[in-house]
This record gives C-alpha cells, structure tokens and sequence, in this order.
C-alpha cells in the first residue's frame, strides 16, 4: 500500500492487530491521541477488537470520530478529508470492488492519484485494517493511497458511487397512481433480501417511492411523515398545517421505502441508529421539487420526515401572503431604512421566512448588496448571495454573519436567531450601516424584546438597534362557494410594532411583555386577533380557525 508520498510502509505494519510492534512503539506512534499504556495492554482482550479495532479505540480515547482521524491523520503525516468528492477517475473502484465489501469496511474510491504513481486514492473511516487495503491492491491491480474521512462521508460516497451514474434528481411521471395494487407489487417483490442498496435500487420500490412523493405534491402537502409502528408503517401528509393519514403500507416496506429515500439523498444506508439529514430533487414536468430529509432512529425502526419546496408555487408577494395595503405601506418604509434591524416573529411553520423574502422581493437589489445566511436555503432570489450554514463544515449561523460583513453588504438576512452570539453579531451589524432581516421564535411582536434580553443582549442595545417586530400566524383559508374542499391553502394574520420612544424606554426598563404590549396596542398597534377578525369578515377564513391558531 503506498503512502501519499509514493514510500512503502515499513513491515510489521503497527496498525495492523497483533502486529509485533511493541505496545510502547504503537503508543508513541498515536500521540498525541489520549491512549495509555495500560489501554494499550489489554486492547487485544476488549469485545470487537478484532472485528472493529477503531471503533473500539475510539470509546477507549472517548474522543468524537472526525478529532480523532484528524490527530491520527497528522500523526501518520496522510491526508484528512472532511467532506471527500469523488471524481470520473475513481470509476475502477466501483467497477471492482464489490459493494457488500466497500460498506462492511468502510472504504470509497476518490480518484486516480496524480503523483505519477498510478495509484487508486481510498477514502476510509476505518484505517485499522490493513488486510483490506492489501485486498483493495490486489482487486485493483494497483497501488492504494489512503485518506481519512469521517464514516457519514465515506457512506456518502459508497452511495454515490454505487449508483452507477443513475442521475439523483428523479423523474416523477404524473400518470401513476398510488393504490392498493401498486403497495402489493412492491411488498411481493421483495424476495428476503437484506441488501439495502439492492431493495433501494429494486424498479417496483422506486416506483412506490415516486408515487408517494407524487401523491404528496398532487394533494399541496408540505411535508410527508414516514413512522414505523408496531404492527404497520403509517404515512401522512401536512396539509395546510394539519397532519393527515394517507397510507398504511405493511411494515416489511419500510426498509425499502427508507432505503430509497436515503439513497436519493444521499445519506448513509447503513446507518440506522444514528439522526441523518440530507437533501434531493425531483422533477414533475417543469416543475422541480427540493426534499430536505430528516431520519431519525425510533423504537419501531427509523422515522423519516421530508420537507417538500417547491419554488414554482410560492407566491413570494406581499399580497399573496395576506399582508394588508395598510401594512405593506409600514413594511416597505421599513425596508427602505438604510439600517436597523426588523424581526419576524412566530412559531415553527408559520410563514416567517416566506413573509421575510417577499419584503426582500420589495428591495431594490441592483443597488443594494443583499446577503442572507440561513438554514436550509428554502428558495432562490435572484441577485442575493445566499450562504447555507454548514455545522459540520463550521458554518454556523454566528461565523456565516461574521463572514457576510466583511462582504460590504447592505442588507442581511439571518434565516433564525439562535444564541447570544448571533444576536449580538445582528444588532452590532444594525448599529454600524447594515439593514438586518431576522426570524425570532416567540408568540407575539412584544415577547421579542424579552426574548433578546434573555438570550444576553443589552437593554440599551435592543432599544437603539430594534426598528420593528412583525408577529404572525397562518390560518386555514377557506375555499371559494361551491369548491368540493372547506379549506384550501393558508391565509397570514400579523401584527407590526413599531418602536417609539415609548416602547424604548421600556425596554431600557427590562419591562414584561404585557407592559410592552399595552403602550405598542395604545400607540396604534393593530394586534393579530384585529387582523384575524378581519380575514373573517372579508371571508377568507373562519373565526373557529382563527381561535385554534390563536389559542
């Protein structure tokens, strides 16, 4: 196996278990990682040490995995890759190398070494075991040069590569129906096999799987839910905010439905008791659907949630979204301040971040730098530079806004305010020439001047900083007379407070909300309930639904 630097390891090799290196040598080999001698002694005898020699080390050094193979990786003086990409070189890996071998020991082809070595470059997450890079050699019929990566990315990569150049954006054909038949033909075609990568890529699985996601689109859901249970796998559609059953295939489905969901994202298959995320596209026709997938492990096996964006629907108008002549007058001389921050507040799904890119839409962009950091990127806007925060890679919502301001921008979005970090990063970057754009996740426009204080920002800072909160909600709208449905899509409801000396002075004072919300109601506020109360009126929605949103 050769080095990165085209030299032959010297034999024994000390990575191997049962080598005839000393305990010591192999000590003084892994610092500076935190093994001792004595750990060393009785590594041999742990449970899995000859199976899975890493693993075992790594809960000896109760280190995290990537900590780890970077310290192995410099002490070695080979490479550490966090986040590997394989390119067209690498083809002869997954063209000779069995796949059932690549995923059991952890190893993905990169690409072709460009030393003039003529050697295949490996990612692995499992470096303690040399009889496999011997066996790659031979398979190979070349030399092999080693990276170390984090085991999420090597699975990544096997995936990928196993994919045998199938294109991941899947096209959804709009004439197949989902019904009793189809769930059959994919239950009978399962044969036993225990090859997930096998059921993932079996033509009746990928078929259900497009049916499903075609049926989620067809009926406006925006997410679909995928929960194993005890005797049946459940899976339900939110539509306009309401989770409602739509299939109950049986349960021995599960791992191929979960298994094609996590190919076509890209996840690791392998991995089932471990929290993924991961992302894909699909196409209907013209239109292109973005999926962010969640899978998490339950007592029942794994739950698979996935968020349907699709760009070509929403309607990123201040109008559409339900934001009256009246407020959209407030909220454009808003916008048009040069800075200060102005914050959208509510729960989880109720349209902040929709609400926030239509006010943008309202933003001159071609003279005006605008820049976002959010997580996920939801949809596109033309002439803004979008950052995705990356945790893994360090991008967080803290170091992304540290970024975007040395990027002399002049309007930021921050998708979420977190922690102590980023809202201070927000309200200096409102204090000091920049227009910020913020999502907060309190119930109502008041709240937000507590929420801040709790999360650590000075009173006096929130009082300069702060040019509004905009609090809202999304109601059930309901259908013309005459529709077959009671309900179809949703309706907003908002509030806007202003702030005014009043409302400062207050929040200088460390004031409760209520306090707060009696002087903004006094000076003009319309609270929420008012604008709900007139969404009835005008028929766009029910007072019964306004209740339940508001309760």
């Amino acid at each position: 196996m050769a080095n990165p630097n085209g030299a032959q390891p010297a034999a024994p090799d000390p990575m191997m278990p049962g080598a005839s290196a000393s305990m010591g040598r192999l000590a003084r080999m892994l610092a500076p990682m935190p093994l001792k001698g004595e750990q060393l002694a009785r590594f041999g005898t742990l449970p899995g040490a000859d199976e899975d020699p890493w693993d075992v080390m790594l809960a000896a050094m109760a280190m995290d995995e990537q900590t780890a193979l970077e310290s192995l990786a410099q002490r070695l003086k080979i490479p550490f890759e966090a986040a590997p990409k394989s390119h067209d070189s690498a083809e002869v890996f997954y063209e000779r190398v069995p796949g059932a071998a690549a995923r059991r020991h952890h190893v993905a082809g990169l690409r072709a070494s460009d030393s003039g070595s003529g050697a295949m470059i490996v990612a692995t997450a499992q470096p303690m075991q040399p009889a496999v890079f011997s066996m790659l050699e031979r398979v190979l019929g070349m030399p092999v040069e080693i990276v170390l990566s984090p085991r999420a990315a090597v699975g990544d990569l096997i995936n990928r590569g196993y994919e045998q150049k199938q294109d991941l954006v899947t096209e959804i054909v709009e004439d197949i129906p989902l019904d009793e038949s189809a769930i059959e033909s994919a239950a009978s075609s399962l044969s036993g096999s225990t090859d997930l990568m096998s059921l993932a890529r079996q033509t009746p699985v990928i078929r259900l799987v497009n049916m499903i996601l075609f049926e989620a689109l067809r009926r406006r859901a925006s997410d679909v839910h995928i929960q194993p249970l005890e005797n049946t796998l459940l899976i339900r559609f939110r539509i306009d905010g309401m989770l409602v059953d739509a299939f109950s295939p049986p349960l021995t489905l599960a791992p191929a439905i979960n298994s094609r969901l996590k190919v076509m994202a890209e996840l690791d298959i392998a991995n089932r008791h471990s929290p993924q995320d991961g992302q894909t596209t699909v196409r209907i026709g013209s239109r292109k659907i973005d999926i962010r997938l969640s899978c998490i492990p339950t007592i029942y096996g794994e739950r698979l949630v996935l968020r349907l964006l699709d760009q070509s629907q929403t309607q990123l108008d201040l109008s559409s979204v339900g934001v009256t002549e009246e407020m959209q007058a407030e909220l454009e001389d808003l916008i048009s301040r040069p800075n200060g921050m102005i914050l959208v507040t509510g729960p989880t799904g109720s349209g902040k971040t929709t609400t926030l890119y239509a006010a943008m839409e309202r933003i001159d962009r071609t003279t005006r730098n605008v820049m976002t950091i959010e997580d996920p990127v939801e949809y596109h806007l033309e002439n803004v530079a979008q950052m995705q925060v990356n945790v893994k890679r360090g991008v967080t919502f803290a170091a992304g806004l540290r970024s975007l301001l040395r990027q002399d921008p002049d309007v930021i979005l921050v998708g979420e305010i977190r922690d102590q970090e980023t809202a201070q990063l927000a309200v200096q970057a409102s204090l000091t020439g920049h227009l910020v754009l913020a999502t907060l996740h309190t119930n109502d426009a008041p709240s937000a001047i507590s929420r801040l204080q709790d999360i650590g920002v000075e009173p006096y800072l929130i009082s300069s900083s702060l040019l509004a909160v905009i609090a809202q909600r999304l109601c059930r709208r309901l259908a013309p007379p005459g529709s077959e449905q009671e309900f179809i899509g949703r309706v907003a409801i908002y509030e806007i407070m202003r702030m005014t000396d009043d409302i400062r002075r207050l929040a200088q004072q460390t004031a409760d909300a209520q306090a707060i919300r009696d002087v903004a109601v006094g000076g003009g506020m319309k609270p929420m309930l008012d604008d709900g109360m007139e969404k009835v009126r005008r028929g766009l929605t029910t007072e019964l639904e306004l209740r339940r949103v508001l309760s």
